[in-house]
């Protein structure tokens, strides 16, 4: 199976388009917030509606960027994986929309014990599946993912504990437009895609293993 795993459009939808139709024998799509900069649930399903144009399984969390309501219209589209798990083939994705609180106030904000418990929930869908793929908008803390350019870690610790704890095979994230790139907690192999609107992209090969790629 493949997938592209794309996060912080902020409104490029241009962008997206040119990806997917460079990228050959997609399988799905995961969204992994910030699809708008701060746009309506109108602007949201029109730019869902276009990429399934092209792909028709998308899975899909919206960013600190996005308004809170997206989560409603990604229910309605059947799309949304924030605090819940779909399963496709064998691969299971579960994700968490929004970010943990940051000094810019932005749209969509929640405690880290609530980046807990949507975490957790997502996870007790996707047990069944051979290969579980954790979507959180935020990276996890203390990685080479989370580094912004004044040297600081800023991204979730809750994000990080579970992890450790749970050891998900994947975690595709992204917000930290700057620390594009990949790590490693454990078996985890952890993916922050760097920002769509620049280009920016990941592709995950599911087989017998797990193939992470950072493109664009």
């Amino acid at each position: 199976m493949r997938i592209i795993a794309l996060t912080d459009i902020h409104g490029s939808y241009t962008k997206v388009q040119e990806i997917l139709t460079k990228e050959k024998g997609v399988d799905a799509v995961i969204i992994g917030g910030d699809l708008t900069n701060v746009g309506t649930s109108k602007e949201a399903e029109e730019a869902i509606r276009l990429f399934q144009s092209y792909v028709q399984t998308l899975f899909v969390v919206a960013g600190n960027m996005d308004l809170p309501e997206l989560d409603d219209t990604f229910d309605k589209l059947r799309i949304s994986i924030n605090s819940k798990g779909r399963i496709l083939n064998e691969a299971g994705f579960f994700g968490v929309s929004g970010s943990p609180f940051t000094p810019m106030h932005t749209p969509y904000e929640i405690p880290e014990e609530e980046i807990k418990k949507r975490s957790e929930s997502g996870w007790q869908e996707v047990q069944s599946a051979r290969w579980k793929i954790f979507v959180p908008h935020a990276p996890p803390r203390n990685t080479k993912l989370d580094r912004i350019r004044a040297g600081m870690h800023v991204g979730s610790t809750a994000v990080r504990e579970f992890i450790e704890k749970y050891q998900p095979d994947v975690c595709v994230c992204g917000h930290i437009h700057e620390a594009r790139g990949t790590d490693v907690i454990g078996k985890t192999q952890i993916v922050n895609c760097g920002p769509a609107g620049k280009g920016c992209y990941a592709v995950i090969e599911v087989g017998e293993n797990i193939k992470v790629e950072n493109r664009g």
